[in-house]
Order: C-alpha cells, then sequence, then structure tokens
C-alpha cells in the first residue's frame, strides 16, 4: 500500500469517516471512474489545485466530474490571481501526484471551494491518494468535515 493511500485512510479514521476506499482500476477521467463504481460522472468529485499568483501556496477546488472550473470565477472567490499548479508543487504541497490528491490527508492545509453541484447527490466519489483509489462519502458530510466553502465556480 503506498504512503499516500494510507495517508488517506489515516485522515479518513482521525475525522471519524468510514473507511470506503475502493481501487478504480487505471481510470484516468471522471467518466472512466464512474463507470468503475458504477455512478453518474458528476458523483465524481475531481480536485482541482491552483497555484495562488506567484506564492508557492495552493487552493483546491473539488468539482463534480462532468464541470469544469472558471478560473475567472475561482480568481473572484480567492481575491487572488490563480494559476494551474505544476505537478512538483502539488505534490510538494498536498504529497499526492496529479489524479490522486484527495480532499483529506494534505501534508499542508490549503483552503477548500466546494462545487455546489456535488450536493446534489446522496454519495459522491473522491480520490484516495492514487489516481487508481476513490472513496465514497456524503457530501454534505465531506464539506463539512474539510471545512469547505460552497460556491459557484463552474463554466
Amino acid at each position: 500500500m503506498s504512503k499516500s493511500l494510507r495517508r488517506v485512510k489515516a485522515a479518513l479514521a482521525e475525522l471519524g469517516l468510514d473507511d470506503t476506499i475502493c481501487e478504480t482500476a487505471g481510470a484516468t477521467t471522471a467518466q472512466m471512474a464512474a463507470d468503475a463504481v458504477g455512478c453518474e460522472v458528476d458523483q465524481i468529485g475531481k480536485s482541482i489545485i491552483f497555484q495562488i499568483g506567484a506564492t508557492n501556496q495552493v487552493v483546491l477546488f473539488i468539482t463534480a466530474g462532468g464541470q469544469r472550473v472558471d478560473r475567472r470565477k475561482a480568481e473572484a472567490i480567492v481575491g487572488e490571481t490563480l494559476s494551474i499548479a505544476d505537478a512538483a508543487l502539488i505534490r510538494t504541497t498536498t504529497g499526492f501526484a496529479i489524479g490522486g490528491v484527495s480532499p483529506v490527508g494534505h501534508k499542508s492545509p490549503c483552503p477548500i471551494y466546494f462545487d455546489e453541484t456535488l450536493l446534489k447527490y446522496d454519495e459522491i466519489w473522491v480520490a484516495a491518494g492514487t489516481p487508481n483509489h476513490v472513496f465514497s462519502i456524503s457530501p454534505d458530510l465531506l464539506e463539512q468535515k474539510i471545512s469547505a466553502q460552497v460556491s459557484d465556480f463552474i463554466i
């Protein structure tokens, strides 16, 4: 088991959440992940990481699988210029590789914004620390446990 997956398991336990982690057999898109777990594509919570200005700080936007983040809306919410974070910065700040950024278990805390589209569902699936693992959770419970701000930032 990878260190990243172990960190997510530990974070779930620390937050008092059920360990519902399952493998997606190399799903590389939200649709593939949805097919792997048997849900709608918008029940997949994608983690999009932006770099804040010229700093080494990041912000996480969790959006429904069929949606895209509107950077202008995201910048208005954060109040800063944003750019897509590169793989090295993502790994350094979150501890996860692109494609496996979990909403829990980050090495360094960062602001988290949550797509209101996800709240339509009783259950969503989000990355569990690797590109091949996800876990299921109520979106309301996840939003509460990670202190995310529900926002409209999609195109």
